[in-house]
């Protein structure tokens, strides 16, 4: 099971670049950076993962995650670079796919794109979306940016996503193009990973719900006449890292990747919390 860091990335935090440098240095498989390209002033949405209901203010200052990591890429050669996740709804399909073919290119086939489709209506629409219909503009968009990706050319018309065929250079390093993880829960979300995506991003699940629902995706892909083994799954976490059961049991319901928040108090200070979950999680599980 690979450790990955995910990177709450603000002009506050640390620079993107120490963190990667250091990530790389003590073992880590990969970064991700999130993203919220905007925050609402106003909105009567509840935040589903607090008390209150209201939206960490950190939410509206991310970085743009593909500038951030294209910033850690210049300084590694082997971390993995990840979008964690990717608003595909919010964003134009064309000028995304050219920004990540750029940075697979410029990495040398380092890329993970982790996508999803949004959680918070008045962003979603503010962004030039439909909440109710943002999943399938996702899956369109994904399809158009893997037919621009295969070939560098291509054309695509669906009810969301429409345009004539176009060239978009360059290609992306790895074939035939980074591998789509898509965060998301429950039966949908699994049969969208096994008909458009190479990989599932779950979070903060359990081990034993992790594994029952790892053992619906492989019987979902095996009637859909695909390889489960062909399918990358890798959960987002906010635990407790020094929690070696729960790690071995979380490598045993059949993750490839542990994606661990990054642990600072400061948040300018993050070297010793690096160096504190490297050393909790780094080489413990297999």
């Amino acid at each position: 099971m690979k450790i990955g860091i995910n990177m709450m990335a603000t002009a506050q935090a640390a620079d993107v670049t120490a963190v990667a440098r250091k990530a790389e240095a003590l073992g880590f498989e990969s970064l991700w950076l999130p993203e919220h390209p905007i925050l609402p002033v106003h909105y009567t949405s509840r935040y589903p993962f607090s008390e209150d209901g209201v939206i960490p203010e950190i939410f509206g200052q991310f970085v743009d995650p593909l500038i951030g990591l294209s910033f850690a890429a210049a300084v590694t050669t082997k971390l993995k670079l990840a979008t964690g996740i990717c608003l595909i709804p919010e964003r134009d399909p064309i000028v995304t796919a050219k920004a990540v073919a750029t940075l697979d290119h410029y990495s040398n086939g380092r890329v993970l794109f982790g996508i999803g489709a949004g959680w918070l209506p008045e962003e979603t629409e503010i962004m030039g979306a439909q909440f109710a219909t943002r999943w399938a503009r996702t899956k369109e968009s994904i399809l158009a940016m893997k037919a621009l990706w295969k070939i560098g050319q291509a054309e695509y018309h669906g009810k969301f996503i429409d345009f004539p065929a176009v060239k978009v250079y360059p290609q992306p390093k790895q074939k035939p193009h980074p591998p789509v993880l898509l965060g998301g829960h429950g039966d949908i979300a699994l049969k969208r990973v096994v008909t458009w995506c190479e990989g599932w991003f779950p979070f903060q699940l359990s081990p034993e719900v992790l594994k029952g629902e790892i053992q619906k995706l492989r019987r979902l892909a095996e009637e859909a006449g695909r390889d489960p083994d062909s399918i990358d799954v890798s959960l987002s976490w906010l635990g407790n890292a020094s929690d070696l059961d729960t790690l071995k049991r979380y490598r045993d319901a059949g993750i490839h990747r542990l994606v661990c928040l990054l642990p600072v108090a400061d948040p300018t200070d993050y070297s010793q919390g690096l160096e504190r979950l490297a050393e909790q999680t780094i080489g413990k599980v297999g």
